[in-house]
């Protein structure tokens, strides 16, 4: 099978990474908008409308599936894209729910809910979780982990004063922190460390077991084959996913 994956940037490469590792397709598209990134300040006309615009990229590839990887476009254009695609299209929210669920048994756990202002904003991983049975969901939009993950800054001083500068009203760790934007999971380690105590939850792990209980394919006998594209500086989304990916493009 082949996958397209979209994302406004290199974030969504967080979540090919679970799919290159669990041999979940045969072939990889991945676009990024990087001319437009981030999408998590725009608009929802705005997120809709460069929705549309990269499924019309998509539509010049034989594939079986789209994977919106970015949790703003799943909040505001999931719907829309889903209404016109001539494929399946799959997004990262309601697998991040799920996954959080089966973590978390205590319907009275501290969530944590990191994401973009659009994404916060919409609100949907919160109802979800509400509709769940969650009673104790905060949210909060540290905007600028996007522009750093960008810039191929996953780790060091820029990062843990930036971590600082969001965090410090948080007096104890969550017990499960949702990362709700795709570049987050490429500072795992890094929030890992400032909460030792909260489990950790992002989509790449989360689609994986959601494709899996969803569809019905077979898992890839050969190394996935990793297509790359991007609206700007293909050359920096390329060296990011050799540094995420720790492979040869």
């Amino acid at each position: 099978m082949k996958a397209g994956v979209f994302d406004s940037g290199v974030g969504g490469l967080s979540v090919v990474k679970s799919l290159i590792e669990h041999n979940v397709f045969d072939e990889i598209v991945y676009y990024g908008d990087t001319a437009r990134v981030p999408y998590g300040v725009k608009d929802k006309n705005t997120i809709i409308r460069y929705s549309l615009e990269a499924l019309e990229f998509f539509k010049n590839f034989d594939i079986d599936i789209l994977i919106t990887a970015c949790n703003t476009v799943s909040a505001y254009a999931i719907e829309e894209l889903r209404e016109t695609a001539p494929f399946n299209v799959v997004g990262v929210i309601e697998p991040g729910v799920i996954a959080t669920c089966k973590k978390l048994r205590d319907k009275n756990a501290d969530i944590l809910v990191l994401g973009t202002k659009a994404t916060v904003k919409s609100g949907k991983y919160s109802r979800l979780l509400q509709e769940k049975g969650y009673t104790n969901i905060n949210s909060l939009a540290p905007s600028l982990f996007v522009p750093i993950v960008e810039e191929g800054i996953f780790e060091g001083e820029l990062l843990q004063t930036t971590m600082q500068y969001y965090f410090a009203n948080i007096e104890k760790d969550p017990d499960a922190i949702i990362l709700g934007c795709t570049h987050f999971p490429m500072i795992f380690d890094a929030l890992q460390k400032y909460f030792p105590k909260s489990t950790l939850i992002h989509s790449g792990e989360a689609i994986v077991e959601y494709l899996e209980s969803k569809f019905n394919f077979s898992h890839s006998t050969e190394k996935t084959k990793l297509m790359l594209f991007s609206s700007e500086n293909p050359d920096g989304l390329k060296t990011t996913a050799k540094q995420w990916l720790q492979t040869e493009i």
